[in-house]
């Protein structure tokens, strides 16, 4: 059996282990096998990838901010099998709403309750509508893919609460998609979210680089720096799979982990309506810059910072990633993340670094009136054109099939891990669950 997974994220590495163990058991009296990741970049990853902005700093940084929830049970769970739990530390960081020029902690009830700007029966209203997402039993999230998020949690929150800070933060999400939304997407945030936080030693690359390793060890071959130009019908049988440097080459099954939009032109043999799937799905881009300043811009510890479009500020979100790993990791670099969910189409995506400093910087002194651009001392920009999905009313039924109508290949993305959000911890359970489905189709 030979298997061909397109992309090395972490999808791939989690599909390509569980694949090399189990048909290493399942085929001991049939036959040898071989799997093959084609990685397109340098490095395996995916959007986890880390990057040393200095030769100085002890520890890599993801290009776009990255953490688990204490709840993530695939990719804690393989953390352990692979034997890299040493690996995973707990954090408790404090993440605030931007408000009217201030900073308020929404992450316990008692903090919701403390909030200044509502009156306590529009608050108490608010926290009931999160708690019953959160917590009543048996969700019917299936139900609540076909409404919309926007006039049911207006409805049930009430206009002034949901207006004043939910509305704000799906519109900064999602821009001018953000009234599409459905309220299985929301339920799925509020449903996962955990105050603690677990982060790697050496950062997710640190992760990325012992699952890569494990991969090998059980004889499945990585190739960096090769993207795939075609995915085709074997006239033989089986699949050909097209890179630049070499010709095609026949394999039993391949799994595909790219983008839908990519998936579309690797694969001109799928039928139409599957097409049709693939191309139908929205998504959102990201824009990150990274910033190095010789000192704390968030005096008070605060690691997270909401950013409502209503603040009107250049960016949705203000991560100060050393207020919750130690700067000494990164030479004692302060640093902070400065993104944006957008549509591949907006100005910043053909903006230059200096030009999105220039940009930024300035709303800075909104969180700090201190602040003063000569604290700056580097800066690294990452751009992602495929980073959000977009689930828009009805979505499930929008969702292409893992087993494609090609024989023997598969498609995993992050547009099929909904009602969850986009994440490494679905990325794993992706990764896994399709290479069940190889597995049982092959054997």
């Amino acid at each position: 059996m030979k298997i061909a997974i397109i992309g090395g994220g972490i999808a791939g590495l989690a599909a390509a282990y569980d694949l090399a163990h189990d048909l290493t058991h399942d085929l001991t009296h049939t036959g040898s096998h071989s799997i093959h990741i084609y990685e397109a970049s340098a490095q395996v990853g995916g959007l986890a990838t880390g990057f040393r902005g200095r030769a100085e700093w002890a520890w890599p940084l993801e290009r776009f901010y990255h953490h688990l929830f204490t709840n993530d049970d695939a990719i804690i769970g393989l953390t352990a099998e692979i034997g890299a739990s040493h690996l995973l530390e707990i954090h408790r960081p404090t993440t605030v709403m931007h408000y009217q020029g201030a900073n308020y902690p929404f992450d316990t009830p008692v903090r919701l309750l403390q909030f200044p700007h509502l009156p306590l029966h529009t608050k108490l209203r608010m926290g009931a509508v999160l708690a019953f997402l959160k917590y009543w039993p048996n969700p019917p999230w299936r139900s609540y893919d076909r409404l919309l998020a926007d006039p049911w949690l207006e409805r049930w929150m009430g206009a002034r609460g949901y207006r004043a800070l939910w509305q704000p933060m799906l519109e900064g999400k999602f821009g001018p998609h953000f009234r599409d939304v459905n309220l299985a997407w929301f339920w799925a945030r509020i449903y996962k979210r955990t105050p603690r936080l677990a982060y790697y030693r050496g950062g997710f690359q640190g992760f990325v680089d012992a699952l890569a390793a494990a991969v090998r060890a059980r004889g499945v071959t990585i190739e960096t720096g090769t993207p795939v130009h075609q995915i085709a019908s074997n006239p033989a049988g089986g699949l050909l799979v097209s890179t630049q440097e070499q010709l095609s080459v026949a394999y039993d099954a391949v799994l595909s982990t790219v983008s839908p939009g990519l998936m579309s032109k690797l694969t001109p043999d799928l039928p139409a309506d599957y097409l049709g799937q693939l191309t139908s799905l929205r998504s959102m881009g990201a824009v990150v810059l990274t910033v190095a300043l010789d000192r704390p811009l968030l005096t008070d510890g605060t690691y997270w910072v909401n950013v409502p479009k209503a603040e009107k500020l250049p960016f949705l979100a203000l991560v100060e990633h050393t207020n919750m790993i130690d700067p000494a990791h990164y030479a004692g670099d302060h640093l902070l993340y400065l993104g944006d969910y957008l549509d591949p189409s907006h100005p910043y995506f053909s903006m230059s670094q200096d030009e999105l400093l220039a940009e930024f910087l300035p709303a800075l002194s909104r969180f700090n009136p201190d602040f003063q651009p000569s604290w700056v001392t580097g800066a690294w920009l990452h751009k992602e054109v495929y980073a959000q999905p977009v689930p828009v009313q009805g979505y499930a039924d929008h969702i292409p099939d893992i087993r494609t109508p090609l024989p023997g290949l598969y498609f995993a993305s992050m547009s099929q891990v909904y009602p969850w959000d986009r994440g490494t911890n679905y990325a794993v359970e992706m990764g896994r669950r399709v290479a069940g489905m190889i597995e049982k189709d092959l054997v």
